[in-house]
């Protein structure tokens, strides 16, 4: 990535466009899915140690997409918090059907 995002909204484009796979926005909805699925189990149980499986969840999912599906370099890499700030932009989107599931 040679380009330099200045805002959130000149990212976006960008991370939308690194996610054309299917099963790439598949694995990033089924790890995000699973963060919130995850948290509510903690939230519940007190189980506070499990915050730390949060991360390896979510990135898991995301990194397996873009490595083997969508052949691409995740931009969680060089926009770490612009990336995570997209993955939940995407995910909500999808859910209110504004992006393609």
């Amino acid at each position: 990535m040679s380009k330099r995002f200045n805002s959130f909204a000149e990212f976006y484009p960008f991370y939308l466009s690194q996610h054309q796979n299917n099963i790439c926005r598949t694995l990033h909805y089924v790890g995000s899915s699973l963060i919130i699925l995850m948290l509510a189990i903690i939230l519940y149980s007190g189980q506070w140690l499990l915050l730390l499986s949060l991360p390896v969840i979510g990135y898991g999912f995301a990194w397996l997409g873009h490595f083997v599906f969508e052949k691409n370099r995740p931009a969680t890499f060089e926009y770490p918090l612009y990336s995570l700030l997209a993955d939940w932009v995407m995910y909500f989107a999808a859910i209110r059907r504004k992006i393609k599931l």
